[in-house]
């Protein structure tokens, strides 16, 4: 008996209910206000009338710890399933039905599901992606739910969009995943054979031939050698018929595909039209030229009887041994060396020479070593020299000559880069001055002196007479800055003359300048020292070239060489006046030594800067010039030093130091270091503190102050040597130890 449905006679359905909350189903679309919530649930999340329950997701324990969300602890984690369906086929007698094999995917993350078909070739059907990803709702009336994981297993069938899905196997990763769920996993099933792909083997097996195909693998030959190409010089000597001539050909040969092209150089004013190709790039059969084949000649198999009719029921026989086939020769590496004669297409054509990758590959493969080229080539004809018309005096020669190389003259091209490197920056003048006087009978012209200014960046020279007063002579310009002739060359000839340069300037030299003859008697510092530094371009002005002629005067006259000294240093202070030692030079070389080589030589072991500067100036010079080169190996330095000191004195003799310091290449100027080594600490025999020389050279630990030099700066009013600046005396003791190996 029922109760009746009064108050106090029935049961409250929300009894026990603790949420409340209500959703909201209205909101703004487009400023337009509507329900928009229809899918959302009503007061405490109770589903409204008409609205389904959303379907369940897999039901996959949790393991021990943490507990992640599925779409973190089953990320690229998929099931993979085999399994078939079978579709029917209409009108076709052929086949009833078809087995289309596939693969299922299970996506644990979000329980979506791919199936996929594999290609098969010439199926006419089209394959790939049959269902695209995403989750798919079990069959009707269970439509409001979707698959998941408890649904699949071998051996099952699921129902995808109508169509039925056969499972049979999976791989191992399913296999364990599913054990582990607690699922007991099925012996994995056969595919029933399709019909149709039976039958249309059987056809692919009724037409193959009794004797497979021959099959060239020429995939091999192609990754070894791909742009491997042997390159041979040859040339076709046409002489024999009229107007023919030997024709020079490059021939190469494609080690990838074993196919020759072939290559005419013309020579440039031949005659010939320039072509691309002589020969396109093909296999070069040996006994060409052939008579054209007839059709069916060539093929690749042979049938020798037929019988019966063509189609259904018909028999024949192949050629096993190939009796009918025709064969072609064709040339390959093997055929091509240097001297043979190849046939192309009836030409003959002979290989002279190779390159060096050609020669490398024969060594290699064939162990040939004889590569000697054959000579084809005659003298070519000489090209006339050009001859240009004879200078007009109208302008410069240069610009008379650029008239004569077009129909448009244009200026003659001036050294730009030479113009920006060596002209005046900074302290660098990039002027060569000397002081000159004339070379002259005229009394009134005897005393006259004057200054020659060579400018590098343009090769042009400025004469210039300082103003004497009470001389009667107006001092000036003498010269106005051009560049200048050589004398004793045709006025009007027709090639370029020549001018003056920086190498037929220097101390002692004689030059003509518009008739006047000059002495150079004397050059500026930087002169000096610009030549001193450029001594590939200056032979004047190379120390080791003149050290190098002194030495072999030297050797014949070294007894005449000791007395001198001796007579002239009796104290044997190794220092001689500068006077006593050009006297020495001019005696013993002659004219063979110019008086700028007398005064580079005094220079190089001049005793003056010694004496001017004190050992912190010398330490501080020599800290920045180690400085700015970067050398830093002062303990192996020592180390070095140290090696040489067989008795631990501290003392080492001056030789040993030298030649310590250019094994380590101490970047210091060999002058520079010798003045050092002298004011060094030496005991009784003479030999360095070398403990004290690396403290002095280390500017790491001991830095000293900065040297303070006065740098050579250009003086316009430069007027000639100061005596205070010459030479005064000579270090022979450093020069007879550079000439004689270290004997006096």
């Amino acid at each position: 008996m029922a109760l009746p449905f009064l108050p106090g006679h029935s049961f409250n359905n929300k009894l026990g209910q603790e949420k409340f909350h209500k959703s909201q189903h209205f909101g703004m679309s487009n400023d337009v206000s509507m329900l928009l919530g229809e899918h959302k649930p009503g007061i405490g999340g109770a589903q409204l009338l008409g609205q389904k329950p959303k379907p369940n997701r897999s039901n996959i324990p949790q393991g021990q710890g943490n507990a992640a969300p599925a779409w973190v602890a089953f990320d690229r984690q998929v099931l993979r399933f085999d399994a078939f369906f079978q579709e029917g086929v209409h009108e076709k007698p052929e086949e009833q039905y078809r087995v289309r094999q596939c693969k299922i995917y299970f996506y644990l993350e979000d329980d979506s599901i791919q199936v996929n078909e594999p290609q098969v070739n010439n199926s006419g059907i089209p394959q790939g992606t049959l269902i695209k990803r995403h989750r798919i709702p079990l069959p009707p009336p269970n439509d409001d739910q979707c698959y998941t994981v408890e649904h699949f297993n071998v051996g099952t069938e699921l129902t995808l969009y109508g169509r039925t899905f056969k499972i049979t196997g999976c791989d191992q990763f399913t296999f364990n995943f599913l054990r582990k769920l607690g699922i007991r996993v099925n012996a994995p099933d056969n595919t029933p054979d399709d019909p149709h792909q039976n039958y249309r083997k059987q056809m692919d097996e009724s037409q193959q031939p009794l004797r497979p195909y021959e099959k060239v693998d020429t995939l091999k030959q192609f990754l070894d050698h791909d742009r491997h190409v042997l390159r041979f010089y040859c040339f076709w000597n046409d002489t024999e018929k009229m107007f023919g001539d030997v024709r020079e050909m490059i021939l190469h040969y494609f080690l990838a595909d074993d196919t020759i092209e072939i290559k005419e150089f013309i020579s440039p004013n031949s005659g010939r039209d320039a072509t691309p190709m002589f020969l396109r790039r093909a296999r070069l059969p040996k006994g060409s030229p052939e008579a054209l084949k007839q059709p069916g000649e060539i093929t690749g198999r042979t049938v020798l009887n037929v019988f019966g009719p063509m189609g259904h029921g018909g028999r024949y026989i192949l050629d096993s041994l190939k009796t009918g086939a025709v064969i072609t020769d064709y040339y390959t590496d093997q055929d091509l060396m240097v001297g043979v004669a190849i046939n192309f297409w009836g030409r003959k054509l002979i290989l002279a020479d190779c390159d060096d990758f050609t020669k490398k590959y024969y060594s290699t493969k064939y162990g040939i070593a004889d590569f000697a080229p054959i000579p084809f080539k005659g003298a070519g004809p000489t090209a006339g020299k050009r001859e240009w018309p004879p200078y007009t005096g109208f302008g410069s020669e240069e610009d008379s000559l650029c008239s004569c190389m077009g129909l448009l003259p244009k200026p003659p091209r001036r050294d730009f880069i030479k113009f920006m490197e060596k002209d005046r920056h900074g302290l660098e003048s990039n002027v060569l001055r000397f002081k000159a006087r004339l070379d002259t009978t005229k009394p009134i012209d005897m005393d006259r002196r004057f200054i020659i200014s060579y400018f590098l960046s343009d090769d042009t020279v400025a004469v210039f007479e300082p103003p004497v007063r009470n001389s009667g002579i107006i001092g000036g310009k003498f010269l106005e800055r051009e560049r200048i002739k050589k004398p004793d060359q045709e006025r009007f000839g027709t090639e370029l003359s020549e001018y003056f340069t920086a190498r037929d300037l220097y101390v002692g030299s004689r030059v003509k300048f518009h008739g006047h003859f000059f002495i150079l008697t004397d050059a500026d510092e930087y002169a000096f020292r610009y030549m001193e530094n450029h001594q590939q371009e200056f032979t004047v002005g190379n120390i080791g070239e003149i050290t190098a002629k002194l030495s072999k005067i030297a050797v014949e006259q070294r007894e005449l060489i000791k007395d001198f000294f001796k007579r002239n240093d009796p104290g044997s202070t190794g220092l001689i006046e500068y006077d006593q030692f050009r006297s020495l030079l001019v005696q013993l070389a002659g004219s063979s030594l110019s008086e700028h080589e007398i005064m580079t030589v005094a220079r190089y072991y001049s005793n003056t800067q010694e004496n001017k500067l004190e050992l912190p100036t010398l330490v501080a010079i020599s800290q920045d010039q180690l400085k700015k080169a970067g050398f830093e190996k002062f303990p192996n330095l020592a180390d070095g030093f140290a090696h040489h000191d067989t008795d631990n004195s501290g003392f080492l003799d001056v030789e040993h130091v030298r030649s310590t310091c250019k094994a380590f290449r101490v970047p210091l100027p060999a002058d520079l270091l010798r003045t050092l080594l002298d004011k060094m600490e030496k005991d009784n025999n003479g030999c360095i503190n070398y403990y004290q020389l690396v403290a002095y050279l280390n500017w790491r630990e001991h830095p000293a102050g900065q040297a303070v030099q006065s740098p050579v700066q250009f003086d316009g009013g430069w007027k000639g040597r100061e005596d205070s600046a010459n030479v005064t005396s000579v270090n022979y003791m450093a020069l007879l130890q550079a000439v004689l190996g270290g004997g006096n």
